[in-house]
Parts: structure tokens; C-alpha cells; sequence
């Protein structure tokens, strides 16, 4: 049997699901907003850089390896379109912008798998639109796509794994780390040990990281509460506290971030039920345990539908196509389905261990001060949430954003959502689930003026 799938996002996930839809026979098109497949976690290089896989992953250069073979390896078996970028989804169709001609094009499909990935989750601080601040993901995009750091003497703070994860790869290559500031107290990490040991290599690796850094003279500092960002035309340092004191520290470069949120604009744009995740302190799209979304033929696989890492990324890549091929009739093994579940089901007791470990601070709104930009790209202010909230009655995030501007920006909320939601809460006294979340809107991401204005037009006809 022929089918129609379409892969939206070549990382992980999405680059198992083509695999194996191309093993029971199909030719999925594999729809990737990155000139080359990988993902964050694994982004490759240009072609004319030399750098070895070692350096660019580390531990997981084995794992990167694998999976760009599989990617290279499955030319002339898929469609994949690369430097594509899916900003609009209705009626079967997506709409889809290819990169260097910057055209859009309608692309059907009768099945879906969404492997849309995830990206930082942002509390900002006072200074955090100085040039030199960057989020720890695009941070480690200057070192792994481009092979330069973000300053000669770089802070590093926030908290979760990737916070030690990128502090490691800046020091390796190089980079003067001046400082690496969790929010996490380190009670709470020691707390977690047990949980997080049902993932002994992946522990491993996270202590091994944290151990490098000591040895190698970085300074860790568990506990603390950033302030600001110095400087007044860029950045020339960073303000803390810890707890008894304020510290300050001179640097040139600021990468920070609080863990990972899921992208699930396209996954909202198909109508997908939404739920709030306490463990991801997120709404996310539901599934059940083999990937299937509240729509039928939409399929949903790895960090777009819930932060779990890349292993668990490939595993439901490759559910998900299993399912999508029993549902339409393809034989498949079964015995390997439930395997994959298995394998995904066991990642949960580690994923709320690494939550107990770099809890989300839930007291960040309530030291954001009022001149605080949150949105960025309408510049406004927790002031302005507040005002919105007093004097309009403002009480839920589309609300909000309505009376208020925020998340109407190039970003669509991506940056601002969580910690308006925040706000939120703080101002009117409700726990974060009930105030809802910014509804996904189309363009996805920006577009070209020309092509937002013709579909403005075909929308009025």
C-alpha cells in the first residue's frame, strides 16, 4: 500500500520516522527548516567545515555519526527538502517557504508526523536585551554551526542539564568560562540521584560534565537568583544573588536559559487537543503511547510533544511511523512497538528526577521588576502585564495579549510566552494551568511581507 506521509522536522525523531517508513516501502517527504538534517542536539556543520564529530558532540559523537549516516543514507529513498520551513497548515495542505528562493509552496499530505523539536524556555532578566546575551541554544548554535563563541569571557546561567552541557562545550573549545549560575539548589540535585539513576550513561555524562568544569577552574555556583545584565551599549557583566549577598561579575557574553520548551505551534494549527504537563510545567499536545494525536493521521513524535531527550526523540520517531503504517494496513512488528514503548515509558522516571534536580522557579514573577521588558518584540513590560491585569481585567493569556500586545511579534510568543504566563499567574492569583496559553496563529514563524499579505487576501475571498 502506497500512503502519503509527510515528516515535518529532521532531528532525531524525525529522521527515524523516514527510516523507517522507507524500510516498509514508503517515500515520505521529510520537511526540514535547517539546510542540513540533524536537529539541534545533532546540527551538522557546513559541508566545507572540518571539524571532527568529536569535537563538535563530545560523548554523543557516536550517536550524531549514526544518525547523519542514517540521514545520508536514505538518499533517493525519501523526498527531503531541506531549507524549508512549514508556516501554515489547513484542509491537508502545507504551506511551506523554501529557503533561497523564498517562495512558498502548498504540499499535501494524508498522514502527518510532527517532529517539530523544542527550544529554550526564557525568564528574562534586566539587561537581557543588551547585545551579547544569548539563549544557551543559540549559543551552542554559534559554536556548532558556525564554529564561534559568543564572547571571550562568557557567563553561563539559567538551570537544567543543557546550562552544563553548553558551559562544557564552550570550555572545551577553548572559550574563557567565567561562571556557570544555577538557580537550582544543590540539595534538590542530590535529592534527585536516585531517580536519575535509572539512566546510569546519561547521569554519568552529566556528572562527568560537572566534574570537567570544577577541575578545569570554572566556578559553579548552585542556589542563586539572577539579578541583571550589565552594560550599557553590550554586555560587561552579570549581577546575582545567593542567597545572603549580591555578587557581580565581569563578562562579555551571557548565555542563558531554563531548560527547554516544546514547539507546538503546527501541532496547535491542526486543532490537536492540549493539556497542561505539570512535569513540563507546559500545555502540550496529547498522544497516546505509540504517538497518535487527538486528530486522525496526525502523529506526534520526540520534544515537540514533550521534553524527554534525544534517545527518547528517536524511539517515538520511530513508533509513531509504526503506527501510522498500522493504521493504514502495514504489517509491522509488534513485538519492536512495544519494545519502543517500553523503552520511552522507563525515560519518565528520570525525566520528573532531572525536574526535581533544576526545578523552574516559581518565584521568578515575583522578583521581575515592572520596568522589565518581557516582550522583547513589542517591548512590553511586566509593568504593562500588571497594569493590563488591574485596570482591564485581563485574566487569561489570549486576553492579555489582545489588551496588551504581548507574543504579537516576529516570535509569535515563543520567547515571551512562558514568562508572560507567569506574570499572569503572579497578578491575578491563579495557578499557571488556568490562565491558558497563546493560541497558536499562522504565519508560524516570519514570512515574507508579500506572501503574508497574499494569503491575507485569499483569506478575505
Amino acid at each position: 500500500m502506497t500512503l502519503q506521509p509527510v515528516i515535518v522536522g529532521a532531528g532525531p525523531a524525525g529522521i527515524r520516522a523516514a527510516q523507517t517508513l522507507a524500510a516498509h516501502g514508503q517515500r515520505p517527504v521529510l520537511i526540514d527548516e535547517a539546510a542540513r538534517a540533524g536537529g539541534q542536539i545533532y546540527r551538522r556543520q557546513p559541508a566545507n567545515f572540518g571539524r571532527a564529530p568529536a569535537q563538535l558532540y563530545g560523548t554523543e559523537a557516536g550517536r550524531a555519526t549514526a544518525l547523519h549516516q542514517a540521514i545520508d543514507g536514505l538518499e533517493g529513498a525519501i523526498d527531503y527538502r531541506p531549507d524549508s520551513l512549514v508556516w501554515n497548515v489547513q484542509d491537508g495542505l502545507l504551506d511551506v517557504l523554501h529557503g533561497p528562493t523564498q517562495t512558498s509552496r502548498s504540499v499535501p499530505y494524508r498522514q502527518l508526523v510532527v517532529a517539530t523539536g523544542a527550544t529554550d524556555r526564557v525568564l528574562p532578566v534586566p539587561g537581557w536585551t543588551l547585545p551579547g546575551v544569548y539563549t544557551l541554544g543559540g549559543a551552542q548554535v554559534a559554536l556548532k554551526f558556525q564554529a564561534c563563541a559568543i564572547g571571550k569571557r562568557v557567563v553561563f546561567m539559567g538551570t537544567g542539564p543543557l546550562l552544563y552541557l553548553v558551559a562544557y562545550q564552550y570550555a572545551k573549545a577553548g572559550v574563557d568560562v567565567a561562571a556557570v549560575l544555577d538557580t537550582a539548589r544543590l540539595k534538590d540535585q542530590l535529592a534527585a540521584v536516585p531517580a536519575m539513576l535509572t539512566q546510569p550513561a546519561v547521569f554519568t555524562k552529566g556528572v562527568y560534565y560537572v566534574a570537567w568544569l570544577r577541575a578545569h577552574g570554572v566556578a559553579l555556583h548552585n542556589g542563586v537568583r539572577p539579578l541583571r545584565v550589565l552594560g550599557d551599549e553590550r554586555v560587561q557583566g552579570v549581577a546575582w544573588h545567593d542567597g545572603t549577598r549580591e555578587h557581580t561579575l565581569a563578562c562579555d557574553g551571557v548565555g542563558f536559559g531554563y531548560a527547554l520548551r516544546s514547539e507546538t505551534q503546527l501541532a496547535d494549527l491542526l486543532g490537536c487537543r492540549f493539556a497542561f504537563s505539570a512535569m513540563h510545567h507546559a500545555h502540550l499536545p496529547e498522544r497516546d503511547p505509540a504517538g497518535r494525536s487527538s486528530v486522525e493521521g496526525v502523529y506526534l513524535a520526540g520534544d515537540g510533544a514533550g521534553i524527554l531527550g534525544a534517545d527518547a526523540a528517536e524511539w517515538a520517531g520511530e513508533r509513531a511511523a509504526l503506527a501510522l503504517l498500522a493504521d493504514h494496513g502495514v504489517a509491522v512488528d509488534t513485538a519492536r512497538a512495544v519494545h519502543l514503548e517500553r523503552q520511552h515509558q522507563r525515560l519518565l522516571t528520570f525525566r520528573r528526577g532531572l525536574e526535581r534536580a533544576f526545578p523552574f522557579p516559581d518565584d521568578w514573577a515575583a522578583h521581575a521588576p515592572d520596568d522589565l521588558v518581557v516582550c522583547r518584540c513589542e517591548n512590553v513590560t511586566a509593568g504593562t502585564l500588571r497594569d493590563t491585569v488591574r485596570t482591564q481585567g485581563a485574566d487569561e493569556m489570549n486576553r492579555l495579549k489582545a489588551l496588551s500586545r504581548v507574543g504579537m511579534g516576529r516570535c509569535q510568543g515563543r520567547m515571551c510566552g512562558v514568562a508572560a504566563a507567569e506574570i499572569l499567574a503572579q497578578a491575578t492569583g491563579q495557578p499557571v494551568p488556568f490562565v491558558g496559553r497563546l493560541r497558536g496563529q499562522a504565519p508560524i514563524k516570519p514570512i515574507p511581507i508579500h506572501l503574508q499579505m497574499a494569503a491575507g487576501e485569499e483569506a478575505a475571498t
